[in-house]
């Protein structure tokens, strides 16, 4: 191992130093819950049940620790095969901390090289779900 500094990355959750990147810079863009439910067209009370039902990950973002939710998860409806993917993942032992982790590390042997999240949006969603049960099992 060298003894050169590292700088840490903040495109992914590398180790830097020892230290993991945080989550909120790893995942990047986050909306609060009535934006969700502004950008879904769905009442707030729905996005709550969403994120009850585990449809969708939040996660307490920023100054005023607010739940937030990737802004990645969302398109005009929710990126499908999220919740299939997150109960892979939790059946594994992952906290939905974790699983917020794991879905926004860039994995350069992934299809297109891109972080979890990014393969399912490009429609590689059994390739996902694979890792993630390798990592449950």
């Amino acid at each position: 191992m060298s003894d050169e500094p590292t700088m840490p990355r903040t495109d992914d959750a590398a180790l830097a130093g020892g230290a993991q990147v945080d989550l909120e810079s790893l995942v990047g863009s986050w909306l609060p819950v009535p934006d969700v439910a502004e950008r879904l067209g769905v009442p707030l009370s729905q996005v709550r049940r969403m994120l009850d039902e585990r449809e969708l990950l939040g996660h307490r973002v920023g100054e005023r620790r607010i739940i937030g939710v990737p802004e990645q998860f969302l398109g005009e409806r929710v990126l499908p095969h999220l919740r299939g993917t997150f109960t892979v993942l939790s059946d594994g032992g992952m906290t939905d901390e974790e699983t917020l982790r794991w879905l926004f590390t860039r994995d350069e042997t992934l299809p297109g090289g891109g972080t979890p999240v990014d393969a399912l949006e490009a429609g590689f969603k059994t390739e996902v779900r694979r890792r993630a049960m390798e990592l449950a099992f």
